[in-house]
Formats: structure tokens, C-alpha cells, sequence
């Protein structure tokens, strides 16, 4: 995360890069010697880490060994690894921010200087979660108020609201926003169409639909407007905060930041040089690994951890080595690839795993292929999938804006520490295949039917097969660029070689987002899809979920009439039949490339290899593979028009701002100024006891248990999620402090106000409490003999002096990772957790906030030992505490059992000890 640190036993391994001397790296090649050699580049990253970081404390030495021994340690150790930063979204940001602000007060309160108090590694937070649809003519947004929160009346447009324009005719297409004709004009007439929808960068992966841009600016006005504290305050973050950047609202979301903007490939911190890499609470963090950046996706707990100077901790995984050979069909997208792959990888049991891709076939594949496939973790289960960097990364990252002399120091220090992949021959080709189209049930006889139909003058012939609609979606398997890039220059050699759509057949173009009509155009081919009838109608789900104009009715007619079995292809995810149209019986999906060539064919009954496509110029036969752009165009063109077009844009975006978060007025105190009436931000009370020396761990005496509860409790059921629910004591508060349900919003994004948080703690509907007996967020308050709200109770016994622990059973804590599931047990007086086991992660969560786990021994639960959950519970600590210690927990009923105290090594201990991670930072700065 630093230089190289004073004493550290690697720094005689510190050496000057070959012809550039004033760079300095750990040349852990020479260290590792021959093992090295043989480790997976993943692993060489996290063996780089340890060496770099290695204090004696946080990473050991023997830390270091481990991972060099990955060869026999895998599995069977758990690791440090101190990633070179962080990425949050803004829902996992605000808290973390909200802690980094209260331990400045903290700190000055104790007598330290707050000024010292900042990340301790570069940390990126994207305001990309908080936009809510409340303005849209989408054919998927029917919700009234779909995002929740205060729906107030429509605002005023925006001195900035771009000037209506005049729309080209639509010829009868849904999604309609301009004068329709009465009929289709011909599709072989008439000017190109270059109307581009000016429209801003949206995530096709969230399903964000983009609308007109008025309509955009009215969104962007509420979000503004909804979230003005919480965006205040992330702007006096990113005024006071070293090593924090705030990307603002209207930007791009997390992972296009990510990948286009935030990512360095090799760190250069005052010319010392170490390999990039990167956790972060955003689904889509694994999508770096397709640049050779080594990331993962966490919990906001370990994210900022991580920020607070914490290692990450994982089992040394298994690395499962995919290779690649042999070359890919002419024909085949690179969806096809992808899925391809991610099936095979299914099959391998790849799951808690590495993958790492090698073999002579990885140079063939982009880098946008690259970092689809590794964004399909979720797919097969691994933990990430890693492509090395080499010569295709290098030549992406020139023309995504890296300068020609940072290049060449990348690849000099890359190859010295023998991270950077050369091609290598291999054996064993991958087979990718193509699904074929399936027979119509017709019976013999009838296949061959042909019905006539007269249309706009002309008479055509619809048989059984026939295309009647045919949609290109941006859809979430079509994210990747280069397959709705090879949907346009197929459609521009189409026009080039005098191809044309039949005008019966309903063609659309509904991108996931205005990134991509923005790579369409600046790769010059929307035009031409223009010109074969697939011209954008908008921003949305729009044929995927039946939202398809109807048919002419003259074709409609022709279908009954001849019971036709007419056909839609689509390029999204749904193919029900009848979905797209009642007369339409069968629908199939197809890549982007293909929806356009079967639109030109006009059928599904072709053998594309043997039947031409049509007739073009000079009434020559034109065949699929006259049109077929190679997978070298479509490089070229996402490389050299797409990419650098990208990245220019994105770049100019983050230097300049927009002007709502430019004129945005937030405060540059070093201290945060609290506003007491606020609902969203609140200064939390983790930091309450902080003191300068921490003192020994209190014995815990005469608890009641706030909750019993039995197998598989998940995060779900700890953390607070979702709505407010009206009767919960979270709705409560906020009424009390004026609000009315309709300004609830939820608890995402009231994150940064504890006293919400801690109010939705154990709020789940869903929570089975053995005191209650069946589901709610309920538990018995034993002084007074009451039912409560969860958080009532607790807020009782705290009055009262009363210390609470939670009885549970096997696996507490499973589910995905949540820092308010131990935030908010902590900030309700719980002191320990009782259980028969735990979720691993969790476990080391509740240390981090101070809370202690306890487990019950072996063969041993409370119905075992006789317990009810009505006693009182003394727990007493040793002054010596030492990992997996065993403690004696006495009753009121005089019972006395023993548990293990599971904290694992002292670096646990110390941090309990302090209590928790929060305050063994802060005292860092006393």
C-alpha cells in the first residue's frame, strides 16, 4: 500500500528497474527463486503483497512463505493480503465515510490531531446507486413511484434541459415518441437517419433504462434533490480526505469507472512500483481481472477494513488453470465465447476457487472478452477469473489514454517480476458450438404452405418460418461492445452489398443504455441499421417483455388465415411463446449479429453455409459469410473508434464534474459539522469509550440473552435491507422526527444514520426468536416481562446496565457479507455471540466491531446443557486472553459450562482487546 517500510526482512530485495533507475520495486522473482516460477500469476500478486507489506504484525514472514508454498499450502492456510485500493458504491460508501468522519472527532476529543485521520489506501467511492426512475416514458416503468422516498410534485425543467427535438418519422414503431405515419416508408429510400440520443453513460448490467434526455434531467434533478444531504457530506469527503475520490452522481457507474478510469495496472507511488489490485463492494469488481488487475468483490466490513489499514484474510485458494487454444469460428460472437466458456467452467467445479486463463488461444480474445468472462463469476462460482497481462492489455491500455512512456515502464517492471504473459503452445482445443433452430412440428404435408399477402403495394409470400419481428436488445448477455458492434457492420455490408429488410417485418434497436448508442455512432455504423429498419425506439426492456407494436393488419390476417407458424427473433433473454405477439408462435434468440442476418433472410428455415441471404447489386447471390465481419474488424473498431472514444469522454467527465455537483456547496471544516435534525447522516457512538490506552477485556456479568435463536441465522435476518416497514421501530423514529412513510426511503440509503440502522437491526419479518415462537422481529424484555421490537428491548436493558449476548445455533452468520450485521448488534449492547458455529467471515466481523464469539464445545448446544435462554448469564475473561482459549460461562441457575473463545490469533485478540477494528486504528493517531 506504501513504500517499502523502515525494517522490513525484504527490503534488501528492493532493486532499480532496467533503464529506468529512479524506479524502485521488490523484485520478489529473485526471492522466490524456482518456486516462484511455478506459482500462478494470481498467486505471484498476493506473494507480492505479503512481501511489500510485511510488518511483522498484520503480515508475517511465515505469511509470505505460505503463499510461496502454494503449491502444498493450498487450502490449508489463511492469508493477509493488502489489496493497492478500494472500491465502493455510494450505499457501502456512506457508512464508511460516516466512521472515518466520527473518528476525527474522536480523535480530537482524546487530544490527537484529526487532521492525521485519513484511508490508509487509495480508496475510490462512484455515486452510482442513488438514481431513481421517477420520470419515464419506458415501456418497463409502470410503478408510480417505483424508487420509494417522497414522490413530490413534477419539478420544474432545468435551466440546463436540452431543446426538443424533431423526431423522424417512427413508421408505427412501439416505443414511439414523435408523429407517426400512417404506414412504413420504405426502407430503401431516403437519407440516413444520424438522430443520436444524447443520452448519459448507464449501466447495461443494472438494467437502468435510459429515456429522452429531458427526461433524464428530471431524474437527475430529483436525485439531487433526494439525496442533497448525502451528497453534501461525500463532497466534504472528498475536500478533507486524503487518498479518497469521490466520483460524482451523473459519471458512469462503479465498474465502468473501474475498468476505464480508476485502474493503473502497476502502481507509481513516488516512483516506487507495485502490481495494481483491487476489492470492493460493487458486484461487478471481478471484471478487472480481465486486465490483469488481481480484484474481488467484499462485504462494506472488509472494504473498510481495508481502508482503515486491515488486511483482507482468505484461505489460499486453489488456482484452476483454463487454457485456451486452437482458433474460433468465423462465425462465432463473443457471447458465444462466453458462454462457452462459463458453461465449461460449470462443469469443472470451479466454485471458492482461482481460475487463470493461459494457452495460445487467450491472445485472440479482447479485452472486452476478457473482462465479460471474468465478470461471469457469479456464473460458475469462482472467485475470480485472471488474465495475466500481455501485449492485447498493453495495446487496449494505449489506446484507452495511457501515455507511451508509462506503457513502457508497465511492461519493463511487469516482465521483471514475471507478471506479464507471453504465448505459450498448448494442446487440447476447446470446442465452442452453435445452437441450431428447431423443426416447427408442421406436419409434412403442410410445410412447404405459402399464403400470399399484399403490403404497401406490393405482394409478398409468408410461409411457415417467416420473420415478422425481429429485435436487437442490449440485453445483459449483449453487454459486451463487440457484439452489437458486429450487428452494425454486418448491417453496413449488408447495405454496401444492396441487402434490404422486408418493410412487413417489425425491426427495432433498444440499447441497454446510451454507452451503447453513444459506440454505435462513434464507430460510424448506426446508420446503417438505421437503413435496414433497426433505429432506436428507446431506452429499455421494451420486445424482451412483450413490448412490440402490433402487427400490420394485413399481415396479421395472412398468419390466421394460413395458420402460419411466423417467427420473432430476439437478441434478449425471454422467448416465451406468444410473448411478442399473439400471432407470433415462435420465437428464438440470437446474437445481435444474427437477429440482423435472419431479418434479411426473412426466415428461420435457411442453412445460412448453403442458401444465399438475398439478392444484392447486379442481382448477385449474397451469403452470410459475405457479411460476416471478422473478429480482426471488430478489434480494430472497438479498439481504435470505441475505446479511446470511451475513455475520452469518461476522462473529460472526471476532470470537469457536471455542474449540479460543481455548484454543489458542501463545508471544508477539518470536522465534520453534524446537523442534529438530519434523518440520513448522524455521527455513530462506536468511538464513544475511546481512550489512549485500551483497557482488558471486562468480564461480562449477569446477561440476558436478547435473542435465542437456532440453525442458519443468515445477514439477511441480522442486517437491516430493503424498505422501512410502517410499524417497524425504524418507521417510528422517523416519524417522530416529521416524515411521513412516503419519506421513509430506505434503509440503503439511511446507511449513514446509526440510529435507523441500529433500529432495523434483527427487523426481519422472517426472524424465528425461540423466546416468541414464531417469525418476527420480536423478543421478550425478562425484567418487565414485555413482548417489544427487538430494538426496544435492547434500548430497555441498556438503560437498565444491562449487558445482552444472542444464543444461537450451527452456522450463524451465513449469507453474504454485511458490515450492519455486527455494526448493528454492537451499537444494540450485545457484548458476545453464543453459538454452536459460525459463518467464517461473520466471525471475524463481530471481532472487528468488539464483539466476542464464543462457541459452545463440541456435541454440546443450549438444549444439551439444559438452558432456556431465561437465564442470566457471567462470563469472565482472563487478563491473558489466547486464541481458541476455553472460558467458563456461570448461570443464574448456578449451571457452569465451558466454550471456546474463537478468536484465532493474537492480531484477533489485540483487536478485541481495543475494541475492534475502529478504535485500534483510531488509537494509532493518539
Amino acid at each position: 500500500m506504501d513504500p517499502p517500510r523502515t525494517g522490513s526482512p525484504y527490503q534488501p530485495a528492493v532493486e532499480a528497474l532496467e533503464n529506468h533507475p529512479e524506479k524502485k520495486f521488490y523484485n520478489v522473482s529473485k526471492l522466490g527463486g524456482a518456486k516462484y516460477d511455478t506459482l500462478p500469476y494470481s498467486i505471484r500478486v498476493l506473494f507480492e503483497s505479503s512481501v511489500r507489506n510485511c510488518d511483522g504484525f498484520l503480515v508475517k514472514e511465515t505469511d509470505a512463505m505460505n503463499i510461496l508454498d502454494w503449491k502444498t499450502k493450498q487450502n490449508h492456510v489463511e492469508v493477509p493480503f493488502c489489496p493497492a485500493r478500494v472500491v465502493l458504491q455510494d450505499f457501502t460508501g456512506i457508512p464508511a465515510m460516516v466512521d472515518f468522519a466520527a473518528m476525527r472527532e474522536a480523535v480530537r476529543n482524546a487530544g490527537g490531531d484529526p487532521v492525521k485521520v485519513n484511508p490508509a489506501c487509495p480508496a475510490d467511492l462512484t455515486v452510482d446507486h442513488s438514481l431513481q426512475i421517477d420520470f419515464s416514458k419506458c415501456a418497463i416503468q409502470n410503478a408510480p413511484n417505483p424508487g420509494g422516498g417522497e414522490q413530490k410534485p413534477p419539478a420544474k425543467l432545468s435551466p440546463m434541459k436540452a431543446q426538443p427535438r424533431k423526431l423522424p418519422p417512427c413508421r408505427g414503431h412501439s416505443g414511439c415518441r414523435g408523429s407517426c405515419s400512417t404506414g412504413e416508408s420504405s426502407r430503401s429510400s431516403g437519407p440516413f437517419s444520424a438522430q443520436i440520443e444524447n443520452t448519459p453513460i448507464l449501466c447495461p448490467f443494472h438494467l437502468q433504462p435510459v429515456p429522452e434526455p429531458e427526461t433524464v434531467l428530471k431524474n437527475q434533478e430529483m436525485e439531487f434533490g433526494r439525496n442533497r444531504e448525502r451528497l453534501q457530506f461525500f463532497k466534504w469527503s472528498s475536500k478533507v480526505f486524503e487518498n479518497i475520490s469521490i466520483i460524482p452522481p451523473e459519471t458512469g457507474t462503479a465498474h465502468q469507472v473501474n475498468l476505464e478510469y480508476l485502474s493503473r495496472v502497476v502502481f507509481d507511488i513516488k516512483d516506487f512500483l507495485h502490481p495494481d489490485s483491487v476489492v470492493g463492494t460493487d458486484s461487478h469488481t471481478t471484471m478487472v481481472n480481465g486486465l490483469g488487475i488481481l480484484g474481488w468483490g467484499v462485504g462494506g466490513i472488509e472494504t473498510e477494513a481495508v481502508m482503515l489499514g486491515m488486511p483482507v484474510t482468505l484461505t489460499l485458494p486453489e488456482v484452476v488453470g483454463c487454457e485456451l487454444t486452437g482458433t474460433i469460428s468465423p462465425f462465432a460472437t463473443s457471447i458465444d465465447i462466453v458462454l462457452s466458456i462459463t458453461k465449461h467452467l460449470r462443469q469443472a467445479d470451479v466454485a471458492g476457487k482461482f481460475v487463470e486463463f493461459f494457452g495460445s488461444g487467450v491472445s485472440q480474445l479482447s479485452v472486452a472478452d476478457r473482462t465479460t468472462i471474468a465478470n461471469m463469476c457469479p456464473e460458475y462460482g469462482a472467485i475470480l477469473s485472471f488474465f495475466p497481462v500481455d501485449n492485447v492489455t498493453l495495446k487496449h491500455l494505449k489506446h484507452a489514454g495511457f501515455g507511451k512512456a508509462k506503457l513502457e515502464v508497465m511492461e519493463a517492471y511487469l516482465k521483471a517480476v514475471k507478471l506479464f504473459r507471453n504465448d505459450a503452445s498448448s494442446s487440447g482445443e476447446p470446442e465452442y458450438s452453435q445452437s441450431g433452430v428447431k423443426g416447427f412440428q408442421i406436419a409434412a404435408e403442410k410445410q412447404n404452405d405459402i399464403v400470399p399477402v399484399q403490403y404497401e403495394g406490393n405482394e409478398y409470400q409468408l410461409s411457415h418460418g417467416c420473420v415478422v419481428i425481429a429485435a436487437v436488445i442490449s440485453c445483459t448477455n449483449n453487454c459486451n461492445p463487440s457484439v452489437m458492434l458486429a450487428a452494425g457492420l454486418l448491417a453496413k455490408k449488408a447495405v454496401e452489398a444492396g441487402l434490404v429488410v422486408k418493410p412487413y417485418i417489425r425491426t427495432s434497436l433498444s440499447p441497454g443504455s446510451g454507452m451503447v448508442t453513444h459506440y454505435l455512432s462513434s464507430s460510424g455504423v448506426l446508420p446503417y441499421l438505421s437503413k435496414l429498419g433497426f433505429e432506436i425506439v428507446g431506452y429499455g426492456c421494451s420486445t424482451c417483455v412483450g413490448n412490440t407494436a402490433p402487427l400490420p393488419e394485413a399481415i396479421r390476417s395472412a398468419i390466421k388465415q394460413g395458420d402460419i407458424i411466423a417467427c420473432g427473433v430476439l437478441s434478449g433473454t425471454k422467448n416465451f411463446e406468444g410473448r411478442l405477439c399473439d400471432c407470433v408462435r415462435a420465437n428464438y434468440l440470437a446474437s445481435p449479429p444474427l437477429v440482423v442476418a435472419y431479418a434479411i433472410a426473412g426466415t428461420v428455415r435457411i442453412d445460412f453455409d448453403t442458401e444465399p441471404l438475398g439478392t444484392g447489386f447486379n442481382g448477385k447471390s449474397i451469403y452470410l459469410r459475405d457479411i460476416w465481419p471478422t473478429r480482426q474488424e471488430l478489434h480494430t473498431v472497438e479498439e481504435e473508434c470505441v475505446i479511446s472514444s470511451m475513455f475520452k469522454e469518461l476522462k473529460e467527465k472526471m476532470e470537469k464534474g457536471n455542474k449540479r455537483w460543481n455548484l454543489l456547496e458542501a463545508p471544508e471544516s477539518t470536522l465534520f459539522p453534524w446537523d442534529l435534525k438530519s434523518t440520513y447522516i448522524r455521527c455513530p457512538s462506536f468511538f464513544d469509550k475511546l481512550a489512549k490506552e485500551p483497557v482488558s477485556p471486562q468480564a461480562i456479568e449477569n446477561a440476558h440473552v436478547l435473542l435465542y435463536l437456532g440453525d442458519s441465522v443468515t445477514t439477511d435476518h441480522i442486517s437491516p435491507a430493503g424498505s422501512i416497514a410502517r410499524s417497524s421501530a425504524a418507521a417510528k423514529y422517523l416519524t417522530s422526527k416529521g416524515l411521513t412513510p412516503r419519506e421513509f426511503n430506505s434503509y440503503g440509503a439511511r446507511r449513514g444514520n446509526d440510529a435507523v440502522m441500529t433500529r432495523g437491526t434483527f427487523a426481519n419479518i422472517k426472524l424465528l426468536n425461540k423466546f416468541i415462537g414464531k417469525p418476527a422481529p420480536k423478543t421478550i424484555h425478562f425484567p418487565s416481562g414485555q413482548t417489544l421490537d427487538v430494538f426496544e428491548a435492547a434500548e430497555l436493558y441498556q438503560k437498565e446496565g444491562i449487558p445482552v449476548i444472542i444464543l444461537a445455533g450451527k452456522k450463524y452468520g451465513l449469507g453474504s457479507s454485511r458490515d450492519w450485521a455486527a455494526k448493528g448488534p454492537f451499537l444494540l449492547g450485545v457484548k458476545a455471540v453464543l453459538a454452536e458455529s459460525y459463518e467464517k467471515v461473520h466471525r471475524s466481523q463481530l471481532i472487528g466491531i468488539g464483539i466476542a464469539p464464543l462457541q459452545f464445545r463440541p456435541g454440546e448446544n443450549p438444549s444439551t446443557l439444559g438452558l432456556t435462554g431465561r437465564e442470566q448469564f457471567s462470563i469472565l475473561f482472563p487478563p491473558e486472553l489466547l486464541p481458541r482459549m476455553t472460558l467458563d460461562i456461570k448461570t443464574s441457575t448456578g449451571k457452569v459450562f465451558s466454550v471456546i473463545a474463537l478468536f484465532e490469533n493474537n492480531m484477533e485478540i489485540t483487536l478485541y482487546k481495543n475494541g475492534g477494528s475502529l478504535n485500534f486504528v483510531a488509537r494509532r493517531f493518539l
